[in-house]
């Protein structure tokens, strides 16, 4: 059997993600040809050439001297005359510039892509271009997070229609992969799916393998993938592979290996295949990135991912649900620390590699004290980051001898500043030790990352405001952070039992055959919407003491390029950034022109558009191309 492994758009292509190199490192360790393709950053770096996105322009054109000919346009014309607007001035602008923003981004010297203003030109060009790509295939939204069209996932007929080559911007790139994979002669194609942003064109790319290469056993598998799937009833869940002939549910290893054992028997597997966890890790191999284009990614040096454990050890608070499991977190496990060393070793000389980052639900401080002095002992000086628990065993001494044994960065789950809250979500931590460990960490030289958000519910205004004191107080021992929003989410214990925490009813959409959307409304309301505006107005003042940048791009939490500054430029880069950049108010970032002058932008018709989703979401809960164009046209 020949097996390629490959990692679809659309996500974060700055760094590879483990999944394709551990999977690639299993098969081989058994003997298995594989061949790896990041389609991500291939697919990128074909879309963000000069000529390509200068074709775009010709297309937004086109598709705007259409919708002008029309004497009455609707309410979705009108929508759609307004996205494409959107990219006339990029059009101009951005194929002009986007080689020079790649030459930062790669810059393997370091005198581009660590100075400040180029830095941010390079990245903001980059969105532009993205900007670029969505309007040309409006009512696309396109980015490194997600793969957004109004009626995305909704069922398996929406889904091809996402699908067709002329709304899909990555379909030419799809017809080269599918050529060369009929050259490389391979039996098996494994699409892993590890974000939600990768679900549809991991779809689109399935229809593209069906079409040029129909001999060929094509499965997907991966953390979006797995949850995607669970949420329907195991019976329907074969109904929903599409282009698929099997899926792969939880973790791949064990069952990708039988999928090639029974397809080299000529024996027609099952269409859903149920991974088994390997909880005896200490066989398992090494995370293994040959083959992949460590050339092509956005950054100067490669930041490789490797994962010392797996699962999440404390496995209790309330609002997590993620990853290869049925509802929770995956149970925990971890290799021996020698192995860690030999594998650590390893991936730093192999690839010249000097920034690893633990990738994994949760690295107890316990063994990351191991592994520290493991490396330190053993002479390794690549630097690392990682997620962690803010555990009162990070203590002084423990965070020194972390940094000792090569700890660069440690992005901490605090989530709130409220003790009530915090035992709530069963975090199992107070807020005397979410400050002891971000003190103890930044005292050792070690950046502390705070991961929080708001609008738990129950949580009063007071509350959410003491998270943002929380943040405050400690301003000059973080490094980063973040503040999100509460989402509730499918098979987290506060979804299966929201009675337990003020929620009246939770629901999802008629018609979502994949349960993608899941709302909630609570029994009492617990912030009024002048209390929440305040709650923004007082996070956008507070933010301003950092130089942040969405993910994946340095000022994000836990990126490869945040790491690189880091290294580059200490735990608290991106404060001092923010304060130069404050007292020298004379100079200003210098950025692409957006020419938002040719933007057409008409309130009452976004005011519509919004009216019309609240109406399918909350009264008709039901949502679908056909409701959608009633509303529209009534």
């Amino acid at each position: 059997m020949s097996v390629a492994l490959i990692f679809p758009p659309t996500c974060d292509p700055t760094a590879p993600y483990i999944a394709i190199p551990s999977l690639a490192g299993y098969l081989r360790s058994h003997g298995i040809q594989v061949l790896t393709i990041d389609a991500n950053v291939e697919a990128y770096d074909r879309l963000l050439r000069p000529d390509h996105l200068a074709a775009l322009g010709s297309r937004i054109q086109k598709r705007i001297q259409r919708l002008d000919k029309k004497k009455h346009p609707g309410h979705v014309e009108q929508l759609a005359r307004m996205g494409l607007s959107e990219g006339v001035g990029y059009a101009r602008t951005i194929p002009n510039r986007i080689a020079k923003a790649l030459t930062v981004l790669r810059d393997h010297t370091g005198s581009l892509f660590f100075h400040p203003d180029r830095y941010q030109e390079a990245v903001e060009t980059v969105e532009k271009a993205l900007c670029l790509i969505s309007a040309a295939y409006t009512p696309l939204g396109l980015d490194f997070k997600s793969y957004r069209t109004p009626f995305s996932l909704l069922n398996l007929a929406e889904i091809e229609r996402d699908a067709d080559p002329d709304n899909d911007p990555f379909a030419d790139y799809f017809r080269a992969l599918a050529e060369r994979l009929r050259s490389a002669s391979v039996n098996l194609v494994g699409l892993s799916v590890a974000f939600p942003g990768q679900v549809q064109p991991a779809y689109s790319l399935a229809f593209a393998l069906r079409r040029h290469l129909p001999g060929v056993h094509v499965t997907v598998g991966g953390p979006a993938m797995t949850q995607l799937l669970l949420r329907s009833e195991p019976d329907r869940r074969p109904n929903l592979l599409g282009p698929f002939h099997s899926a792969v549910l939880f973790e791949g290893e064990l069952a990708l290996h039988d999928l090639v054992v029974s397809l080299e028997k000529g024996r027609m597997p099952e269409p859903i295949l149920y991974g088994r966890p390997i909880n005896n890790m200490d066989g398992l191999p090494a995370p293994d990135y040959a083959g992949m284009p460590l050339h092509l990614y956005l950054s100067p040096r490669p930041v490789l991912s490797y994962d010392p454990t797996r699962g999440c050890y404390w496995g209790k608070c309330a609002f997590c649900h993620y990853g290869l499991c049925e509802s929770g977190v995956a149970p925990y496990r971890e290799r021996p620390v020698e192995q860690m060393l030999t594998h650590v070793r390893l991936l730093a000389e192999r690839h010249d590699c000097r920034i690893l980052y633990f990738s994994q639900d949760s690295l107890s401080p316990k063994t990351a004290l191991l592994l520290a002095r493991g490396m330190k002992a053993a002479g390794i000086t690549c630097r690392w980051g990682t997620d962690m628990r803010p555990e009162p065993s990070l203590t002084a001494e423990c965070c020194r001898e972390l940094a000792l044994g090569g700890a660069l960065s440690v992005a901490l789950g605090v989530e709130s500043g409220s003790e009530r809250v915090l035992r709530l979500i069963r975090k199992g931590v107070t807020v005397e030790n979410i400050q002891a460990a971000i003190r103890n960490l930044s005292a050792a030289g070690i950046a502390a990352e705070a991961m929080c958000f708001w609008g738990f519910p129950t949580e009063t205004y007071q509350e959410a405001l003491a998270t943002l004191r929380l943040i405050e107080a400690l301003e000059k021992d973080l490094a980063l952070f973040i503040c999100g929003r509460f989402a509730l989410c499918h098979g987290s214990h506060i979804a299966r039992h929201p009675e337990e925490y003020g929620i009246r009813e939770v629901w999802g959409v008629a018609d979502d055959a994949f349960k993608t959307a899941l709302f909630y409304s609570e029994r009492a309301k617990s912030k009024t919407p002048g209390e929440q505006e305040k709650l923004d107005m007082a996070l956008d003042r507070l933010s301003g003491k950092w130089w942040f940048h969405s993910y994946p791009w340095a000022g994000s939490l836990s990126t490869a390029h945040t790491l690189l500054w880091y290294e580059h430029g200490g735990k608290d880069v991106f404060r001092r950034i923010r304060s130069n950049l404050g007292r020298n108010r004379t100079r200003k970032l210098r950025s692409p022109p957006d020419t938002r002058e040719e933007i057409v932008f008409i309130p009452e018709v976004w005011e519509k558009e919004q009216k019309i989703w609240d109406r399918m979401i909350h009264t008709e809960r039901s949502v679908s191309r056909g409701l959608y164009r009633r509303l529209a046209g009534g």
